[in-house]
């Protein structure tokens, strides 16, 4: 039945039907074995280091090592936020081994993505920190909170909401951005097409499916992402 259905579009025949049959659930796994926890695992690191670098930087001004710090963390986002995420992978990849120092694909493209992640993530968590207004910082002190207490358990809460929905709209680039892999091996979604079109010489129905197989995961990104902010909207009224 699919088959059929499938021969009956405009562009395709019997064998690309079989084809694209062929490649579906392969294609699929890929992104359920690999892209998504690949997007998932530079995601949760990104953030780690987003929050670091954003408090790095809102952080009152202190000696030394703050400013090296704080200098620091100014040319990693310029460098990361001024070349382009491809380029980043192939350092990580195939220019580090220069150094001697040798990655595998999957790890080298968690490092990149969680860097680029990191970068953009901590200007979304330094805004969305800085929209919890100076009295709430001084609320904590004057009951005798610390700067790390205070974040923890009356700015951070408030800015995580204001943060949801940037942070949701970067998960989900993420998670497309991850075809990017492929050009370091890692055999996610979109290799596994790269493979099946190079195999057939017949690269539109190939890529077309893996475009849409991207959209459906997005989809139930966009569904979740949805939802999340309706309850996020329904919190902060009450």
């Amino acid at each position: 039945m699919v088959h059929e259905f499938l021969t009956s579009l405009p562009f395709m025949n019997g064998t690309r039907a079989t084809l694209v049959m062929d490649a579906f659930w392969p294609m699929v796994k890929a992104g359920l074995t690999v892209s998504a926890p690949l997007a998932l695992v530079s995601f949760a690191i990104g953030m780690l280091i987003a929050v670091a670098v954003a408090l790095i930087r809102i952080m009152p001004a202190g000696g030394v090592f703050h400013r090296l710090l704080l200098a620091l963390c100014k040319v990693y986002i310029s460098a990361i936020r001024g070349t382009p995420l491809l380029i980043q992978l192939c350092v990580v990849f195939y220019g580090l081994p220069a150094m001697g120092i040798f990655i595998d694909p999957l790890p080298a493209g968690i490092i990149g993505f969680s860097l680029n992640v990191g970068a953009y993530g901590s200007e979304t968590v330094r805004a969305a920190i800085l929209s919890v207004p100076k009295g709430q910082w001084e609320a904590g002190a004057s009951i005798g909170m610390g700067y790390l207490q205070t974040f923890r358990r009356i700015i951070a809460p408030q800015a995580f909401r204001v943060a949801v929905p940037p942070l949701s709209n970067s998960f989900i680039s993420l998670v497309k951005d991850t075809s990017l892999a492929s050009t370091v091996t890692v055999t996610e979604l979109f290799r596994v097409a790269q493979q099946y079109a190079n195999s057939s010489y017949d690269f539109l129905p190939v890529y077309l499916e893996a475009g849409l197989i991207y959209w459906c995961f997005c989809f139930v990104l966009f569904v979740m992402q949805a939802h999340m902010e309706r309850y996020n909207n329904r919190f902060v009224a009450k």
